[in-house]
């Protein structure tokens, strides 16, 4: 009964007023203030950080988003100077904080990838995505991954002095019989291997500047001015005089009618065949720009939090779940996900005098995270129009 409020056009509803948005910005200034506090205290000069701090830089990103997208939604009834002000402060402060979370979360899932790729039993945690069984599954490959580089090594050093016969004469020595070397396939082949050193490199070295840059913008001037905001914030909220009596429904109304028709602009249709390669279109151009069919998909993505949240501030925290959007939102976090590590593989192809086997090795991971963006695309156009059963219909 409670989703009943979401219709605008119902006149037995009654009104979701400038109070309730009021009362969702303060709760949500309150979360920001106890994981800065939670921060500070648990130390951020660790060059990783500890787990509490990584929680505590989680919900500062939760936090800043929520408020971010409240504030783009409901903005008529906020003050506008204020409201223009912190907004791109807040965008600024979430995506900063992301990079360092994003980039390792991007190591994993292309070095998961590659040692799927290369025949390896799944690992722990893998059917469960990238975020599943991480630190140590990425670990064990990074260090095959090193450990095949040696030797990719040792192999190239005896081919350079001359011996051309010391290579072929290892060869029997890899097992009696092909039959006996299949298990074994759990070894990353040279060209992964080397592929997942670069890649290791690469992105470690991008996280370990995010989180750099992650702590001088916690120390900086500019986050100490947004913090005092959102403690301005926590006590009182700088509405315009009409909140009070004016409906938060519509304008919530206008968030869905935007997400339904970025949708509708979607190619749904194509996305229903799980397997139309079209993901792959453009691969092979030279251009390192982000690949052209992913914006929209992005921009939907966007979207669909500023509903869900919209959604938030109108029903509270004891509001029903939306299994379809929490669904579709799934989906396309995996489709950022897939699309941003592609971008990675074959930024890393593209690094200078690397060995063909290394090449193509990335070409492949490549063309595996494209096929990820298109079942993703597939995952959400089965859920999106999917009716939630035994639950309350959408407005």
């Amino acid at each position: 009964m409670a989703q009943q409020h979401l219709d605008p056009t119902d006149p037995t509803a009654g009104a979701v007023t400038g109070d309730a948005l009021a009362g969702y910005l303060r709760a949500q200034a309150t979360e920001f203030l106890r994981a800065l506090r939670l921060h500070r205290e648990t130390g951020s000069g660790a060059s990783n950080g500890s787990e509490e701090s990584v929680d505590a830089a989680r919900a500062l990103r939760r936090s800043a988003r929520r408020i971010s997208a409240s504030l783009h939604t409901f903005r008529p009834l906020l003050d506008a100077d204020w409201s223009e002000a912190i907004r791109p402060e807040l965008a600024w402060l979430s995506g900063t904080l992301a990079m360092e979370h994003a980039y390792a979360a991007r190591l994993e899932r292309l070095l998961l990838a590659l040692h799927r790729l290369s025949g390896a039993t799944v690992l722990p945690g893998q059917s469960g995505g990238a975020d599943a069984g991480g630190v140590a599954d990425v670990a064990g490959v990074a260090a095959g991954s090193r450990s095949a580089d040696a030797t990719a090594g040792v192999a190239a050093g005896g081919r350079a002095g001359g011996g051309a016969t010391v290579p072929q004469k290892a060869a029997p020595h890899a097992g009696p019989s092909a039959a006996t070397a299949t298990p074994e396939r759990g070894n990353l082949t040279v060209g992964a291997a080397k592929a997942g050193a670069l890649l290791e490199r690469q992105l470690t070295l991008a996280r370990t500047r995010a989180h750099s840059t992650a702590l001088q913008a916690l120390g900086s001037s500019r986050f100490h001015a947004v913090a005092d905001n959102i403690a301005v914030l926590a006590s009182e909220v700088p509405l315009t005089p009409a909140a009070a009596t004016a409906d938060l429904r519509p304008l919530a109304a206008a968030a869905e009618e935007r997400l339904t028709d970025a949708v509708a602009a979607l190619p749904l249709v194509t996305a229903g065949h799980p397997y139309n390669a079209e993901a792959l279109i453009h691969g092979l151009s030279p251009d390192p720009a982000p690949h052209p069919q992913d914006a929209p998909w992005h921009q939907v993505r966007l979207l669909l939090r500023l509903h869900r949240y919209a959604r938030e501030v109108l029903l509270g925290d004891d509001g029903p779940v939306d299994v379809r959007l929490l669904a579709a939102g799934q989906a396309l976090n995996r489709h950022r996900d897939a699309s941003e590590a592609a971008a990675a593989a074959a930024q890393a192809a593209r690094t200078p005098r690397i060995a063909p086997a290394t090449a193509y090795a990335l070409g492949v991971l490549h063309a595996d995270q494209r096929h990820e963006v298109e079942a993703a695309r597939f995952a959400f156009q089965q859920s999106w129009q999917l009716k939630t059963v035994g639950a309350p219909q959408r407005p």
